[in-house]
């Protein structure tokens, strides 16, 4: 379970000094002209970022004063001015150098924000006056051997009695889900029966027979923590405009490389990020392992939809594009995470592609007047990260093989030693902040280079495979303990 770390706590003040002066070292050993266009480009960044929260939250008239078009041409006049003014040549190689060192200098935002998200008094979120009603939905298709984990999990989870009836619906399973499920049936417990036709359309099916203002949906492959319930539900009495509340989700199996590395992934690269943005109440994804959404907020988005294969994110993007708010909570659900390199592919297939076809379908849609930050902040931070920073990061491995072959092994490698360790020591912190063992930032190299890349080859993928318009459908990584399973039956035949 994530710990709440103290604003002085020792160990968090020490890896922040010792990632200082890793920047340091870094800045040392950078052209100070590249530093003056960093520079240049970040008070651009900055300016529209801080612009973007004042009229969110004070001028909401003036918006149209600093749009995404605005910051547009600001970074083409100011790449303009920093190429006459000779901070960098004009080379691409230079503007790929210049993009890997904003990338890691954003890290240091990043955590010095996530900590103290970790470390502030959110004690209105810790728990509810009184918690109502909820119903939670677990939309199931061929999971034998989980199901029953998830239902005894739910069940056992705290929360007041009377108050929380528990849907499974078998998405038209084609092994014993549906009996596996009906053994928890009782009072709290209604398992009903569907033709298969999607995870969205299960979900929309558990709705007709949830009658609370709260809902929540678990998959029924993860496990909730004792206090899961309660902490997902608590934000929803203290700010009325709250229509969805994410989790923090963390693996239980973690016996492989493959694994090991999604823990880091969830740890920082997810989580940590649910952090910063949850300061604005506009967390972009509720994971559909462990979410709460208000019925009202659902309602008024018209429940889920079959246009993406990421039917969370799309009803994240919705409920955001409607004005309401997405909170991140402390609440803790494992679910299972590939663990070969194989399914972890076809997982991130799946996740990337309906992530790209979820910001094309909201790209050019309208958003309601009191949307906060999807059109200003996500939406162009979601078109950098699917479309930019992929091809960057194979381009920056190749300038950095040019460049240790044309200016000298030795430079190179203490550079790039740098990013690994600052990278390192981020990653070291959001382990302190999540409360995970200190050992995974042995992992973190591989988030420079290899597991990296990996993901980034599947991102273009994912993009242009949208992009040409192709029939894309759902694809599923193995699940280990079916594996196994399926083995030790073959074998006893």
């Amino acid at each position: 379970m994530a710990s709440r770390l103290s604003a002085r706590d020792p160990g968090s003040i020490l890896v922040c000094l010792v990632t200082l002066g890793a920047y340091l070292l870094l800045v040392d050993a950078m052209d100070r002209r590249t530093l003056y266009a960093l520079g240049s480009y970040a008070a651009v960044v900055a300016a529209y970022l801080g612009w973007s929260y004042v009229v969110v939250e004070y001028r909401p008239a003036y918006r149209h004063v600093c749009s995404p078009k605005t910051l547009c041409v600001a970074l083409a006049v100011c790449t303009v001015s920093v190429l006459a003014l000779g901070w960098m040549p004009r080379s691409p190689v230079a503007f790929v150098q210049l993009a890997a060192i904003a990338l890691v200098f954003t890290y240091w935002f990043v955590m010095l924000a996530a900590l103290s998200h970790a470390s502030s008094a959110r004690s209105e979120f810790e728990s509810a006056s009184e918690y109502p009603p909820i119903t939670v939905l677990v939309p199931a298709y061929n999971e034998e051997g989980y199901v029953g984990r998830t239902v005894a999990s739910l069940l056992d989870a705290d929360y007041p009695d009377g108050k929380k009836r528990i849907v499974v619906v078998d998405d038209g399973s084609t092994d014993r889900t549906y009996e596996e499920a009906r053994q928890y049936e009782s009072e709290r417990v209604t398992v009903v029966r569907k033709k298969n036709g999607g995870k969205y359309a299960a979900l929309n099916y558990g709705l007709l027979f949830a009658d609370t203002e709260i809902i929540v949906t678990v998959d029924a492959d993860s496990v909730v923590d004792a206090d899961a319930l309660r902490k997902i539900v608590a934000p929803f009495e203290v700010e009325p405009n709250i229509g969805a509340v994410a989790s923090n989700v963390k693996l239980f199996n973690r016996d492989s490389f493959v694994t090991k590395c999604q823990t880091l992934e969830y740890v920082f690269g997810i989580n940590i990020y649910r952090r910063l943005f949850d300061y604005v109440g506009a967390v972009p994804i509720v994971p559909g392992c462990l979410g709460a959404y208000r019925r009202r907020a659902l309602d008024d988005v018209l429940g889920y939809d079959p246009h993406t294969l990421t039917e969370d994110y799309d009803t994240t993007m919705k409920l955001l594009k409607q004005g309401y708010e997405v909170r991140f909570s402390e609440a803790v659900v494992y679910t299972e995470g590939p663990d070969t390199w194989r399914d972890l592919y076809e997982q991130r297939l799946r996740w990337y592609r309906g992530n790209v076809m979820t910001v094309k379908k909201h790209l050019f849609d309208g958003v309601n007047p009191d949307n906060r930050y999807l059109r200003r902040i996500h939406l162009p931070l979601a078109l950098v990260t699917m479309g930019f920073m992929p091809v960057a990061s194979w381009l920056i491995l190749g300038v950095v093989a040019y460049l240790a072959v044309t200016t000298g092994l030795l430079a190179v490698l203490w550079v790039f030693a740098l990013f690994v360790s600052i990278v390192a020591l981020v990653n070291l912190l959001a382990i302190r902040i999540e409360g995970e063992s200190p050992r995974y930032v042995l992992y973190s190299p591989f988030f420079v280079v290899g597991y990296k890349h990996f993901h980034d080859l599947v991102m273009v993928k994912s993009v242009l495979d949208v992009l040409r318009d192709r029939e894309l459908t759902w694809t599923s990584a193995t699940r280990a303990d079916q594996r196994e399973t399926t083995v030790a039956e073959s074998r006893s035949d």
